[in-house]
């Protein structure tokens, strides 16, 4: 089994956090449709909250 290093995965930023997140395996299907690092992120944005406003 050939290994990969983490530093040749594809990158993202997340819309909700605005950070970089990796690929993942479980994201192989449908990497080009993923938007958001984490299920809390992705709930931030449907109940309209998000951690940059500070107001």
């Amino acid at each position: 089994m050939k290994m990969v290093k983490k530093s040749n995965f594809p990158a993202k930023i997340c819309v909700t956090c605005v950070r970089p997140f990796l690929w993942r395996k479980k994201w192989a299907k449908n990497w080009d449709e993923v938007r958001y690092c984490s299920k809390k992120c992705r709930g931030q944005v449907a109940s309209g909250r998000t951690s940059s406003s500070s107001d």
